[in-house]
């Protein structure tokens, strides 16, 4: 077997076939005999590489031989094992475990499509989106996969073997876990169609995901910075002051956020009738005049009244269902002019206006129908037709048809600018569009911030980079009915804030209470200066958060990690669902219960602290220097996140400005962590556009010598317009000891 060959069979009336893509990647089809071979989908766009693979037949089984990834297919049964290269069992079908079960549905025939695995019993599974259940690790679980509001349908599963599943099946699908079988069941389908990717450990999985499905493009600095939103502003002018008000206390801030209504009466009009807004180009004009960008949030449903809904309504291009709200109707997104329509109105008045964003809110999209299988001719909405077929079997990769759509166009339209765009649903390749997820409407509660942790990390842990929650939660009122007034709210959204700076977007948002830092008091009051910390903090690694998103970009990395991606094989990490990676450097311990109020009364005169879990090796506290292993009780001040960095780690840490990117990075501190070899590359570019994808951009790699005492920063690579020449490191070790370094480009050395 080799070149471009497929290896088919017939078994029991299916016709199985496999086809390695890369050297650790196969996609395993089976459909009944007679039937088209399974469309590839949207998901996927990587075109099968066809790498060479020797065929090793045996009395029991057919063997497929690769460079790095064995198959297997059963004699007896057809099922399909998955082999490491040293012959080490990685994954198997279970025998039986295909079922095809025809059902017939408004809509017309198609199967219940199931596939079921045997998993060892110490493994671990990740992924499958965002879901609110709490838990990192999802074995024993059952979870419905289909989009909805607080709930991101993401069909990938992670194991802690080294290799992931791509369900490359739209429908609403079932995961369920047991001691007997892993499984995935779709509500329709015309054959299984899954993605075997060995990627070795955790990070190669992610690396191979997003081969599969698409690099993730480089974000514009700013959209790493600080944003501020709540629902919502209610004029023009009042978004405007904000930024003022921001300025004016000199509080880091890159963007603010116009939620729904400046539209007016009609919902979602695309055009901003409402008399608050008469001038909406002078605001944001007025925004950039203080270096701060604007998005605005935009539906993909439209109420009668309005000229997109009459565009829509002549052209056919609605979804048949009632949207929300009631008498709304969604665009088909599947359709690609009713895409370029949905631009065309997107453009004439937001557009034109200078608006640096789009919050593209309700991608699911939402809409009314029960969250229940309905077959055997029950009538139901999900039969509504789509211009890639009934609504069931494509509904979960709306969200991607409508985003990319958004941001193909956006790009075209203004290529010297990148591409910025909040989501609040995703499917795989959505990354490749450079859209920032988040988690929807989720409460202000502790517990509502402890699954953020295990949320956020299985959604990276699905290949999606990019990826945030409203810094407090949504409903602001719902634990704490005095929200703002009552010190127990204060004391959640500056832990919701700390956790806040680790994710790739940094996004305050909610109702029923503003957000903006100075409704929490004054500089000097201690909700006030926490926050402050904690944004500020943000600010000062921008040059390391820059950096891991080059390393997205380039290397399939990702920002939010867990702890088991260290060490898979030590059980106390498997299901660490309060604890995080920031990239490779930094772990992050949040506080997610209170500690400083109690009973509705403040008592900063507590000593706060929390158990951290470490994997191997020798960690120092991002504070005081002071080295830690395996497990610690670390002070958690009202004002500190808890926060260690590996031995070895080089941290780059900028001053703190207004906003990102307002002044050059000509000095920088270098936190140097030693106790082993350590290395870094410093990633910088124009910090718009995108010239750094014809390599307009610059490296520099720091490298620490444990055995040496040697810290060497080497050449520069490459360059852009206004990078500087020259550059002043004071490189800083664990206790505060520090050095001055000037480098002009040139290789230099620092003994130390």
């Amino acid at each position: 077997m080799g070149g471009s060959d497929v290896f088919s069979l017939k078994c029991d009336d299916l016709i199985l076939e496999l086809e390695f893509y890369t050297p650790r990647m196969v996609r395993v089809t089976r459909r009944p005999e007679g039937t088209p071979e399974l469309p590839v989908g949207p998901a996927v766009i990587l075109t099968p590489e066809t790498p060479p693979v020797t065929r090793q037949d045996s009395e029991k089984a057919w063997r497929l031989v690769g460079a790095e990834l064995t198959v297997e297919i059963d004699r007896a049964s057809g099922a399909v094992r998955f082999l490491h290269p040293d012959g080490r069992p990685l994954l198997a079908e279970k025998d039986g475990g295909t079922v095809l079960t025809p059902v017939s549905y408004v809509s017309g025939d198609t199967f219940l499509v199931r596939q079921s695995f045997r998993l060892e019993r110490d493994e671990s599974v990740y992924g499958l989106g965002q879901h609110r259940n709490g838990r990192l690790d999802q074995r024993g679980r059952q979870i419905r996969l289909e989009q909805i509001n607080m709930e991101i349908a993401i069909p990938f599963l992670h194991s802690s073997k080294g290799y992931g599943v791509l369900w490359n099946n739209a429908a609403p699908t079932i995961y369920a876990d047991s001691p007997q079988e892993t499984s995935f069941t779709a509500e329709a389908g015309e054959g299984v169609d899954y993605f075997f990717l060995f990627g070795g450990d955790c990070d190669g999985v992610i690396a191979e995901f997003r081969k599969l499905t698409g690099a993730a493009p480089l974000p514009p600095l700013w959209l790493l910075g600080y944003l501020q939103s709540r629902e919502r502003y209610a004029s023009q002018y009042e978004l405007v002051d904000v930024a003022r008000r921001y300025r004016k206390l000199g509080v880091p801030l890159d963007a603010v956020i116009q939620d729904w209504r400046y539209w007016g009466k009609v919902w979602n009009a695309m055009e901003f009738a409402n008399p608050a807004y008469p001038d909406y180009a002078a605001a944001v004009r007025q925004l950039h005049e203080l270096h701060v960008h604007n998005l605005i949030s935009v539906w993909p449903n439209f109420e009668p009244g309005c000229r997109p809904f009459e565009e829509f309504t002549r052209l056919g291009g609605f979804l048949d269902y009632d949207g929300a709200p009631p008498g709304s109707r969604v665009y088909d997104a599947w359709n690609p002019e009713m895409r370029r329509k949905f631009w065309e109105l997107l453009s004439e008045h937001l557009g034109a206006a200078g608006i640096d964003g789009w919050w593209l809110d309700a991608t699911e999209p939402e809409h009314p129908f029960p969250h229940v299988m309905s077959m055997f001719g029950e009538s139901d909405a999900h039969d509504t037709p789509t211009a890639a077929g009934p609504f069931r079997k494509v509904c979960n990769s709306y969200p991607l048809y409508h985003v990319q759509g958004v941001a193909e166009e956006q790009r075209r339209a203004r290529p010297e600018r990148r591409v910025a765009i909040l989501s609040r649903s995703a499917y795989p390749g959505l990354q490749r569009t450079g859209a920032v997820c988040w988690s929807g409407d989720i409460d202000s509660s502790w517990k509502a911030l402890r699954e953020q942790i295990p949320a956020g990390l299985n959604f990276s842990l699905s290949g999606m980079p990019y990826w945030n929650s409203d810094i407090g939660g949504f409903v602001g009122d719902r634990e704490y009915a005095g929200a703002l007034g009552e010190p127990g709210f204060r004391e959640l959204y500056i832990r919701w804030m700390q956790f806040g700076l680790l994710c790739p977007m940094m996004r305050a948002h909610g109702t029923t209470c503003p957000r903006e830092i100075w409704q929490f008091g004054e500089r000097g009051e201690w909700a006030f200066d926490a926050l402050e910390a904690a944004i500020r903090l943000r600010y000062r690694l921008l040059p390391y958060l820059y950096a891991l998103a080059y390393e997205v970009s380039s290397a399939g990395g990702t920002f939010l990690r867990p702890l088991w991606a260290e060490d898979p094989a030590d059980p106390r990490l498997r299901d660490c669902t309060d604890e995080l990676l920031l990239g490779r450097t930094l772990l992050a311990a949040p506080v997610v219960e209170p500690m400083y109020v109690q009973a509705g009364k403040l008592d900063l005169t507590r000593t706060g602290s929390r158990r951290v879990l470490l994997p191997a090796g020798k960690w120092f506290d991002f504070y005081t220097g002071a080295p830690a292993e395996k497990e610690v009780e670390a002070a958690a001040p009202i004002d500190r996140l808890p926060l260690f960095a590996r031995a070895g780690a080089i941290l780059p840490l900028a001053p703190v400005a207004d906003y990102a990117g307002a002044t050059p990075w000509t000095e920088l501190e270098l936190r140097l962590f030693p106790g082993a070899d350590g290395r870094f590359t410093l990633y910088e570019d124009a910090f718009e556009g995108y010239d750094y994808e014809q390599g307009v951009c610059s490296l520099t790699e720091i490298r620490w010598d444990e055995a040496a005492r040697q810290l060497t920063v080497g050449s520069r690579r490459g360059s852009y317009p206004g990078m500087p020449e020259r550059r002043t490191f004071r490189v800083v070790l664990p206790g505060g000891e520090s050095r001055e370094l000037v480098w002009s480009g040139a290789e230099v050395t620092m003994n130390l």
